[in-house]
Parts: C-alpha cells; sequence; structure tokens
C-alpha cells in the first residue's frame, strides 16, 4: 500500500527535512550528454539494440526525485545534449551545473576541462586512468572501473578455488586494458594467469545456415593445447568474439570475464534489497529490462536529488561538498549505503557477479575485509592512487 500524502509529509517533519512552506522553491535542472556514434549490433539476436540506454535510467530518476520534490518545493528537470564526434560542446552542456556524462574517456576529459565549475557524473568510462593520473577534480564516478570489476570477479573465483586462469584477450585498446585490470587483480587475490592468447576475430556469415559452424570449428582449434587451468577468462569489451566462448572451447572449463560469468553494477536478475521495486518500476516506464548503464544514469540522479533535499541548495559548489562529506549516503538497491572515495571521487559501492539470467554472488566476497570500508577492497585504494586532483 502506497503512503499517502500527510503521512509522507510527517516523515519529512521527523527526519527534519524542510517543507516547501519554509523553503524557497528550488529547480535544479540536469544535462544528460551522450556520444554520436555508430552502435554495433549485438552478436545475439535475442539482445535488440537499444536507443535510450542510459537516459531511459535518468528520467526514472528524475520522476523519483520529483516525488520527493513534491513536497519540498523542489523541481527536477531532465536535457539531453548528443556530443557531436568533432564540435562545439552544446549550449544546454554550457549552462549546466549538473551533467550526466554517457561518454567515453577522451569525450569526458574534454568535458571537464571545459566545464570546470559543474559537476560531472561519469556513468559510462570505465578506464582507470579516470581514477588515477587522468582524474579530474569535477568528475564523480558512477560506473565501477575496470580494476573494481575485475576484482569482484577475482573475489568470486578465489572463494570458489579457481585460480588457474587461462585468458583470451580482444586485439582492441579496451580490450587490453580489461585484460590488464585481470592481470592486476590475479596478483592482488592469489591467482595465476597460466596462459594468455590474443583473439584475432574474422568476421563470418554468421547468420548463414553455415555461420555457427564456421565458428565452432574455429574455437576448439584456437583454444586447443592451452596451459592446465580452472577457468577460460575473456577480455573482449568490443563485442566481437566473447559472446562464442561458452561451450566452444577445447577444454570443458567455465567461462567468465566479459562474457560467460561477468562482473557488472547492476543486473535485472538482482531482486533482493528491494531491487524488484526498482525494476517494476523501470519496466512502467520503459518496455525492457533495466541495464547497467540505465542503473548509473538513474543513481547518478539520484545522488543530485539526496543532496539538494539534504542541503537545501541547488549550488553545484554546495552539492560537491556535501557528497564528499562523512555524511553523504545514498541508497541504491544494493543492500548497503553507498558513498564517494575522496581520494579519486569514485562511488564506492558492490558489484554483482552473474551470468545472463542470474545474479551468482555480490563483491566484496565476506572473507575479504577493509580497514575502511569492505567496499575499498574493490579498486584502486588510497595509498595506490595516482589521482592528484
Amino acid at each position: 500500500m502506497r503512503l499517502s500524502r500527510c503521512l509522507i509529509a510527517v516523515l519529512f517533519s521527523v527526519a527534519g527535512i524542510v517543507s516547501p512552506a519554509a523553503a524557497e522553491a528550488l529547480q535544479v535542472d540536469i544535462v544528460y550528454v551522450r556520444q554520436e556514434e555508430e552502435r554495433l549490433l549485438p552478436l545475439s539476436p535475442l539482445l535488440p539494440p537499444v536507443e535510450d540506454e542510459g537516459i531511459a535510467g535518468a528520467l526514472l530518476g528524475i520522476k523519483d526525485n520529483n516525488t520527493t520534490g513534491a513536497f519540498l518545493g523542489q523541481s527536477y528537470h531532465l536535457h539531453t545534449a548528443d556530443l557531436p564526434a568533432a564540435g562545439e560542446l552544446p549550449q544546454s552542456a554550457k549552462n549546466a551545473d549538473f551533467i550526466v556524462a554517457d561518454l567515453h574517456a577522451d569525450a569526458l576529459l574534454q568535458l571537464a576541462a571545459a566545464r570546470g565549475d559543474a559537476l560531472i557524473f561519469n556513468v559510462r568510462a570505465e578506464d582507470d586512468r579516470l581514477r588515477g593520473e587522468d582524474c579530474a577534480a569535477n568528475v564523480f564516478h558512477i560506473a565501477a572501473s575496470r580494476a573494481m570489476k575485475a576484482d569482484a570477479l577475482a573475489q568470486f573465483l578465489a572463494w570458489k578455488r579457481w585460480l588457474r586462469w587461462f585468458m583470451i584477450s580482444g586485439a582492441r585498446a579496451e580490450d587490453k586494458y580489461f585484460a590488464a585490470a585481470l592481470e592486476r587483480a590475479a596478483k592482488k587475490f592469489g591467482a595465476e594467469i597460466v596462459e594468455k592468447r590474443e583473439y584475432a576475430y574474422e568476421a563470418t556469415a554468421r547468420r548463414t545456415d553455415s555461420g555457427h559452424m564456421q565458428v565452432q570449428k574455429q574455437l576448439p582449434v584456437f583454444t586447443q593445447d592451452a596451459e592446465e587451468h580452472d577457468i577460460l577468462l575473456v577480455a573482449d569489451e568490443s563485442e566481437v568474439f566473447g559472446e562464442y566462448m561458452p561451450h566452444r572451447a577445447w577444454d570443458p572449463r567455465p567461462v567468465a570475464g566479459t562474457h560467460g560469468l561477468f562482473p557488472t553494477i547492476w543486473t535485472a536478475a538482482s531482486e533482493q534489497w528491494g531491487a524488484t521495486q526498482l525494476l517494476r518500476r523501470f519496466r512502467r516506464e520503459s518496455p525492457r529490462d533495466i541495464r547497467a548503464r540505465d542503473y548509473a544514469a538513474w543513481l547518478a540522479v539520484r545522488v543530485v536529488g539526496e543532496a539538494v533535499t539534504r542541503t537545501q541548495s541547488a549550488a553545484a559548489a554546495d552539492i560537491r561538498n556535501y557528497v564528499l562529506s562523512d555524511d553523504f549516503a545514498v541508497a541504491g538497491f544494493k543492500g548497503e549505503s553507498l558513498s564517494f572515495r575522496k581520494w579519486n571521487r569514485q562511488l564506492r559501492q558492490p558489484v554483482f557477479v552473474a551470468n545472463a539470467r542470474m545474479l551468482v554472488s555480490v563483491s566484496p566476497q565476506p572473507q575479504f575485509l577493509h580497514e575502511r570500508s569492505r567496499l575499498d577492497s574493490l579498486g584502486i585504494d588510497e595509498h595506490e592512487s595516482a589521482c592528484k586532483a
């Protein structure tokens, strides 16, 4: 049963949150900036391309913020802008105090440099350098870094005692970045990469009656004679071969990494900690399941909403100070409050370990502790950080 408006007002009063009668109306404008790019078709025909990935999550966040804002004299609005492959920053992004950035690393850094006085929430770029040597003081990372995701997977594999890894990486830069994150995680959690290979993808006619046969013949040969291993790790962020790996390797081993068993900040298979509520609300707005980028965008908008509610301010400087304080926490349907690391502005959060249909585990695993927060066992810790911003 939904709470009545009167009851909600009473709850806000008890919580000490100022009512609209005691506060001037605030209008909060958030700009969602995404990158113009060619979108590749998914390998599986069961995964249709999604045109509103990310934006759909941000719109749900706006709706959630306005549900609370209606009682507090706050009004939230989302504006969208496409960042051209080469060109001037969109006008709406030039004037915004709060920007949700659905951008790759270089474009994100350009935006951060151009809008040093704005708060930018990164919901896409997972590059570790953005949290390290190339960090920007005005960028807050909602998306998990590759190091966080690799550590989450490595912790689960360590718990399973699957410590001998055979790794296959794609040839593109982003594939190699994730492979490097997996190598780092192996050293951190006591695993061994017994062999590494690089897969040079050759396109096949996969939608003809012989396409699957070509793949079926190629992959066993490619993976033959590997060192003895417990699991096959795939680093294929480019989405060109990883989907083919399960059930086709020479040795009968589980597949993990970017495909098979994979780390992610969100999966629609999650139903714990009230997650089904989020999924159902998302489905009412969009005729599909919520994806990881949708979740990141939703959470970015909720961070702004939570900070505005607590500070009763829409000034970027006030919001920045609050979200970096010890008082800040935001709920994310993950079983514990989420907060930002002060040294690199990365959101500390649990990372799911999942397959296509099920949530398998949640990292950090119980046995991995940390002096500050168990969540800081995932990714680059403060003493390792190269971020000087």
